[in-house]
């Protein structure tokens, strides 16, 4: 048995340690350790740890130590290859047969670090020099500091056809060593071999531990394409690699939390701003030996791509490759930055609390993959919107683990019926086009309407369902006190008008006031015009039929302004009530069951309720 490094460090990354030490110790997780009673020795209290990411056991009683290997080497007095053997056919490989290429390629690799090592120097050393004036200046121009350079041992390959290849036969390497590392590259028409890397700032590709095994280069002017990564060899599998890592280990381990970006400077910006548990694919779409890499990590790994068409594709490609490898406590979750913007960029100009508050609140899985599918078609008929549920459904069919499959079926047709929900008692009140679903959410939640002093004009002017006035007037409250959306913002979230425009005006006011909450009223004005709502004009001057409503105008008292949204937000609430208690009332009509009759009178009070703060 011929075992290459390469196919041990395989067999390490597949089965986690405490995974097979759990099959013979009880342990509980402590953050990013296990702990329990070591096995090699009694004990009463628990000194035995497992580090996964690290992948190593450690007993501080008795000195214990070692890998999944030999775990399963001291626990059932197996030799080391019966061990290897036994641990490969749990994670499904293949163990290699002993044969003269398998010892070359063994050999091969620890001379292709050699030379990729070698090379990596070099390329440090032409930054420093006069040959690397433009990409210094372009890692100053990004922000790079001196430390993060030195750290990512960030370098520069010369514009010279044949600079590296020179340098590294001065220093012994034979050619063809250099062509298998990817240094070189035979030239199309058979003219000789060239430098692979030219005029181009060169990041170093490690393994976990920091040994060099391949190189992304960004080429410095406007040619193509911009970045280039080493090609596959004997050494390096872009799939199973994710730039950063090395940096990313002990900084993910203490965060408890590890951010998968897009590209070399985006691990590197995220790094400099104290972000330093952040890796990159490379330049593909994230694999599924990446996910396994990352949850060794974390988790629950947060992706979060650049804010633009290639970002959302490539975060759904990723939802795509985890959504089958899903297993209990381990996850996805995702957060997308502003169109336009990269990390770098978003820091720049928000500041490093504004990101850690986007990862902070990252979205779930769950909520990732209906918004996903929402999107992807329209959804505003009943047989588009039956497609949607349908295409959920399929995709929650594919994933592999039992438990966390029925969990995600548990919640998605709990959403479904809410949504169906909600859609009866909207056509119930009056609104002939058809809703779409939104994200469901609990309208009677304590404090969201807060009880109120009933102003009596808005009691006679509003009928029991709001008129295209009255929800006019509703927008032009808030357009004049925009100080209510701190109080009322959960309330008109939830708030769905019948006029179409006025909701997407609705819509459009959170969004803004979300992103920028000290606004006035002027402020929240030229925000909305910038975004082609130029007419407002009309709904500031509406409400012809509701003049002695004087709480909407902009020199209304804060308090009447309060007062009197809450009402107008308190009649919509009432009359969703009534619709769910009509529903329910005919249903119990029909069928006396138990639960439609402890429906109806959960829904009963629940408008008692209301219509008691109503006529306080």
């Amino acid at each position: 048995m011929n075992l290459t490094p390469e196919f041990l460090e395989e067999l390490r990354s597949r089965i986690s340690v405490s995974e097979v030490v759990g099959r013979r110790v009880q342990l509980q997780k402590h953050g990013r350790e296990h702990k329990g009673l070591c096995p090699f020795h009694n004990e009463k209290s628990p000194s035995f740890t497992v580090v996964d990411d690290k992948n190593f056991y450690h007993c501080f009683g008795c000195g214990a130590h070692g890998d999944v290997i030999t775990f399963v080497m001291e626990t059932e007095g197996l030799a080391f290859p019966e061990a290897v053997e036994r641990l490969a056919a749990q994670a499904g490989l293949e163990v290699p047969k002993p044969t003269v290429e398998d010892r070359q390629r063994a050999e091969q690799a620890k001379t292709l670090g050699g030379v990729v090592e070698a090379a990596c120097a070099w390329y440090q050393q032409n930054l420093a020099s006069a040959d690397g004036a433009g990409a210094r200046a372009y890692l100053t121009q990004r922000g790079l500091r001196s430390k993060t350079i030195a750290n990512f041992r960030i370098g520069y390959a010369p514009a010279r056809r044949g600079a590296l290849l020179s340098a590294l036969r001065q220093q012994g390497f034979e050619t063809q060593l250099l062509v298998d590392a990817g240094l070189l590259k035979q030239a199309e028409n058979g003219d000789g071999l060239y430098d692979y890397f030219r005029d181009r700032v060169m990041f170093p590709i490690t393994d976990r531990t920091g040994r060099v095994i391949a190189f992304g280069g960004r080429i410095l002017g406007d040619g193509q394409p911009k970045y280039l990564n080493s090609p596959d060899n004997p050494l390096f599998h872009k799939g199973r690699v994710l730039y950063g890592l090395a940096q990313a280990r002990d900084a993910a381990r203490k965060a408890n939390r590890v951010v998968v970006c897009e590209g070399y400077m985006d691990v590197i910006a995220l790094y400099q701003a104290g972000i330093a548990e952040a890796v990159a694919p490379l330049g593909t779409a994230l694999t599924e030996e990446q996910i396994q890499v990352l949850w060794r990590l974390a988790a629950e790994p947060v992706i979060c791509f650049d804010g633009d068409t290639a970002g959302n594709r490539a975060a759904v490609r990723a939802s795509a490759r985890a959504l089958p490898m899903l297993k209990p406590g381990h996850s996805l979750r995702f957060t997308s930055l502003p169109e336009g913007q990269d990390p770098d960029d978003f820091i720049s100009r928000n500041g490093v609390e504004a990101m850690q508050a986007r990862l902070r609140d990252a979205t779930a899985f769950v909520d990732f993959l209906w918004s996903q599918e929402y999107a992807s078609a329209p959804v505003d008929t009943p047989e588009r919107m039956a497609d949607f549920h349908m295409r959920l459904r399929s995709r929650i069919k594919g994933i592999a683990d039992g438990g966390v499959r029925a969990a995600y079926q548990d919640v998605i047709e709990g959403r479904i019926q809410a949504e169906r929900d909600l859609a009866r008692g909207q056509r119930r009140g009056g609104n002939d086009r058809f809703s779409g679903p939104r994200r469901s959410g609990d309208r009677g939640q304590k404090g969201v309407f807060g009880k109120a002093i009933g102003d009596p004009s808005i009691k006679q002017a509003v009928e029991r369902r709001l008129s295209s006035a009255a929800q006019a007037l509703l927008l032009k409250v808030i357009l004049n006190h925009p100080g209510l959306i701190d109080e009322f913002g959960e309330a008109l979230g939830y708030t769905v008008l019948s006029d179409q425009n006025l909701d997407k005006l609705r819509q459009e006011i959170l969004d803004i006031a979300g992103q920028d909450p000290d606004l006035d009223s002027d402020g929240l004005k030229a925000r909305l015009a910038e975004r082609g709502h130029r007419h407002i004009s009309g709904i500031l001057s509406s409400g012809h039929d509701l003049k002695a409503v004087a709480f909407a105008n902009p020199s209304a008292p804060f308090d009447k302004a309060r007062t009197g949204l809450a009402d107008l937000l308190s009649n919509v609430r009432v009359s969703e009530l009534d619709d769910r208690l009509t529903e329910v009332g005919v249903n119990l009509a029909e069928t006396l069951d138990e639960d439609d009759w402890a429906r109806f009178l959960l829904f009963k009070q629940q408008e008692m309720q209301v219509r008691s703060q109503i006529d306080d």
